[in-house]
């Protein structure tokens, strides 16, 4: 009968290293062999090792230096790369973890593997924040690694102080030059202060009152920053003001078209209104109106605007040149006043004559229409005897 021919077992995937732990994997799922098992097991290693296997076996044993965050140990081991002998150590990374030589590096014999842990910095630096991850393991060693100069500045806590895997929170104030304008002179201090405030004290400077600076206050002093000292004083203006009148107007039909007559004079009122005064390095700013009160109320012009039509023709003067007498009187003129302020108007009535014409107020404050008009009605009255100079131009 024929024997089949034994096929041979596949060599496992991953090469000798997986081909040991995938042994170790086993050797830990299987159950305890028997006794005399057990008894055969060193005497076959050692026919394997007189059989030869001792030099590839002692080949695979390498010699390295471990170190993970600066303690270093040696260690013999069978792992082909770096992240093999991480594995078999049991040491996880991260992103934020720096590893030196590279994972997928290969390993001999004598080779030296670093690991560091990344470790979260909330660092806040001259005022700003933020979060960084750093592989250093105090903060002096962060401050370099972040290339943060030290001299001078404030340390939220010791450079010496460990930053550990959960982190640190540092705040970090450098040494700035700030320069200030006070009272005349210029100072310029070095400062790692965290206020304005605090670098006017540190120059030496005093507010007092309601002084303050040309920046807020509270803000943080930047290097190279150049900053006023206001020197502020205050104080209170009591003024008395006017309030000027509204001017009411009222239709009157009694009134010919574009007749106006003040029936009431206007009366400013009166208020009293407080201001607060405010100098600045001895320079007055313009007053701020914080109060007031009202004294006397003003009394409202009340003006008659005349609504009634003006008649254009008077019986017996349409026919006349009115026009040519106008322009001989007062130049065609319908507000012209004579030098003496006696007559006026297109016809130079005096206030008399122009009232009993039944004018109101002066001749020269009314419509060119109205004088006309009423300048026809005295030529009916009196013909052009009122006009001695210029009545003849009447009949040209």
């Amino acid at each position: 009968m024929d024997i089949p021919a034994r096929v041979p077992t596949p060599a496992p995937v991953g090469g000798r290293a997986e081909a040991r732990r995938a042994a170790r994997r086993r050797k830990a799922a299987s159950p305890a062999a028997p006794e005399g098992l057990r008894r055969l097991v060193p005497q076959a290693l050692v026919v394997a090792f007189l059989a030869g296997g001792t030099s590839a076996f002692v080949a695979s044993d390498k010699a390295v230096r471990l170190s993970v965050d600066g303690v270093p140990r040696t260690m013999h081991t069978f792992a082909d790369d770096v992240s093999e002998l991480l594995a078999d150590e049991g040491l996880n990374v991260g992103e934020h973890d720096l590893v030196a030589p590279g994972p997928n590096a290969a390993l001999a014999s004598g080779d030296e593997v670093v690991l560091r842990y990344g470790r979260p910095l909330t660092l806040t630096l001259d005022g700003s924040r933020r979060q960084v991850w750093t592989t250093a393991r105090t903060v002096e060693e962060a401050l370099r690694q972040f290339g943060v100069r030290a001299e001078g500045a404030y340390l939220s806590v010791s450079r010496s102080s460990p930053i550990s895997r959960r982190g640190l929170a540092l705040d970090v104030r450098t040494e700035r030059t700030v320069t200030f304008m006070a009272d005349g002179r210029e100072r310029t201090v070095r400062t790692n202060a965290a206020t304005v405030r605090e670098a006017v004290e540190q120059a030496g400077i005093t507010l007092s009152g309601q002084d303050t600076t040309s920046v807020p206050p509270g803000s943080f002093p930047r290097d190279g920053q150049t900053i006023t000292v206001m020197r502020i004083t205050s104080g209170r203006e009591v003024r008395e003001e006017p309030i000027p009148y509204e001017v009411e107007r009222v239709e009157d039909p009694s009134l010919f078209t574009g007749t106006e007559v003040v029936e009431r004079q206007g009366q400013q009122g009166s208020r009293r209104v407080t201001y607060a005064l405010r100098t600045v390095n001895g320079v007055r700013q313009e007053p701020r109106r914080i109060d007031e009160e009202v004294v006397r109320e003003p009394v409202d012009r009340l003006v008659k605007v005349g609504t009634k039509p003006m008649p254009t023709s008077v019986a017996g003067a349409d026919h006349l040149d009115w026009n040519a007498l106008a322009q001989c009187e007062s130049g065609g003129r319908p507000d012209a006043v004579d030098a003496s302020g006696t007559y006026g108007g297109l016809y130079q009535f005096d206030p008399g004559t122009w009232r009993s014409l039944g004018g109101t107020g002066v001749a020269q404050d009314a419509p060119a229409a109205e004088q006309t008009y009423r300048a026809k009605k005295l030529y009916v009255q009196r013909g052009a005897s009122p006009w001695p100079h210029c009545g003849r131009r009447l009949y040209r």
